[in-house]
C-alpha cells in the first residue's frame, strides 16, 4: 500500500529527476537490484588496510606508517573545515565557530596521540629501519604546508628577519622564501637536499595556486572581514590554533626527534637531512598565523606556550 508519505516523496523524486531529463523508473529499476550497502565496502577497509607497504621486515615501521596516514587524514579534514571558512557565501561567527572548534579538536587529538610516534615504537627498531626511507621525510607533508597557506597571509610564512619589502613581492617571490625551505637545507654546506628538491618539484606550483587562491580568503583575512562582536567571539579559537599548530603540533615532533634522534655527543641526522634541532623548535621559527591576536610578552614567549598558559 503506497502511503501519502510515499506518494509524496515519489512526487519529489520524479520532479528530481525530470529537471535533469532522467527517468524515475530507470532508477527504481536499478535499485531493486542493487545490493544492500555494507560497512566495509561504504568505507573501503579492505583498501584501506592493504595501505601499509613496509619498506623492511622490521615490525614497528608498520606503526610509522599507519601513525602518519593517520595524521594525512586529520589534515585533509581540517583543510576541508578551512574551506567552509572560505568559501562561505555569508561569513558570520557561527561559521568560524562550528569550523576552528572542529580543526583545534582535530588537532587535539593528533597531539594527544603523539605519544604513540614518542614511546610506542622501539628505538633500535626505529634507528633500523629508517634507512630504508632515505630520504623521505615527514618535512614532505603537502597537506600540513597547504594548511599553512589556507591560515595566514603569505608574509606570515616568511622569517621575522627576512619580511621588510615582502608585501610589494609577487605571490611566487614571498612562496620562494616560505620558511620551511631553509629547514631541508645540508647541514654542511648550506644546499638544498634531495628531500627538498623532490618536495618542490612535486607541490610547489600547487602552493602557488593555493596561495592565490587563498590571497583574500585566508583564515586571518576572512577573520579581519567580521564585525568587531564577532571577532571578539572567535579569538579565543583562533589563538587555540595558533598554538595547536604553530607550537604544540612541532614541539611534539621535536619531542620525538630527541627522543630517537638524539646521541651523544652528536645528534643523529634525520632522513631527510633536515636540520631538525634548529628547524623543529618553535621558539626557534617563531611562526605565527595572527600576529595581531598577541602581545609582544607573547611573542617573546612564543615557544613557551605549548600548554597555552
Amino acid at each position: 500500500m503506497v502511503t501519502p508519505e510515499i506518494a509524496d516523496k515519489i512526487q519529489r523524486l520524479e520532479e528530481k529527476y525530470a529537471a535533469m531529463g532522467q527517468n524515475l523508473s530507470s532508477y527504481l529499476d536499478g535499485l531493486l537490484y542493487a545490493d544492500y550497502l555494507t560497512y566495509w565496502d561504504y568505507i573501503q577497509l579492505d583498501v584501506l588496510l592493504n595501505l601499509q607497504h613496509p619498506r623492511t621486515p622490521i615490525p614497528d615501521e608498520r606503526i610509522f606508517i599507519i601513525y602518519h596516514q593517520i595524521t594525512e587524514l586529520y589534515f585533509k579534514l581540517s583543510l576541508q573545515a578551512i574551506e567552509q571558512i572560505s568559501l562561505a557565501p555569508v561569513l558570520s561567527a557561527e561559521i568560524f565557530i562550528t569550523q576552528l572548534k572542529r580543526i583545534n579538536n582535530y588537532f587535539h587529538s593528533l597531539i594527544n596521540s603523539f605519544e604513540i610516534m614518542v614511546d610506542g615504537m622501539d628505538k633500535e627498531q626505529f634507528l633500523q629501519f629508517r634507512m630504508a626511507l632515505l630520504p623521505a621525510s615527514g618535512f614532505q607533508s603537502g597537506q600540513f604546508r597547504m594548511i599553512e597557506i589556507c591560515s595566514t597571509r603569505l608574509n606570515n610564512l616568511v622569517y621575522e628577519a627576512m619580511r621588510p619589502g615582502m608585501e610589494h613581492l609577487e605571490l611566487k617571490d614571498v612562496l620562494d622564501n616560505i620558511y620551511w625551505r631553509s629547514g631541508a637545507t645540508e647541514l654542511a654546506t648550506g644546499k638544498k637536499t634531495l628531500t627538498l628538491r623532490q618536495f618542490e618539484l612535486k607541490y610547489m606550483d600547487t602552493f602557488l595556486q593555493m596561495a592565490t587562491r587563498y590571497k583574500d580568503t585566508n583564515i586571518q583575512a576572512r577573520y579581519q572581514q567580521l564585525t568587531p562582536e564577532e571577532q571578539a567571539e572567535v579569538i579565543p579559537l583562533l589563538k587555540e590554533y595558533d598554538l595547536n599548530i604553530n607550537v604544540r603540533w612541532p614541539l611534539m615532533h621535536y619531542k620525538s626527534a630527541v627522543r630517537y634522534l638524539h646521541k651523544k655527543p652528536e645528534d643523529i641526522a634525520a632522513t631527510g637531512g633536515t636540520n631538525w634541532q634548529q628547524y623543529l623548535p618553535p621558539k626557534n621559527k617563531r611562526i605565527v598565523f595572527f600576529p595581531e591576536l598577541w602581545t609582544e610578552e607573547e611573542f617573546n614567549n612564543w615557544g613557551k606556550l605549548a600548554m597555552g598558559e
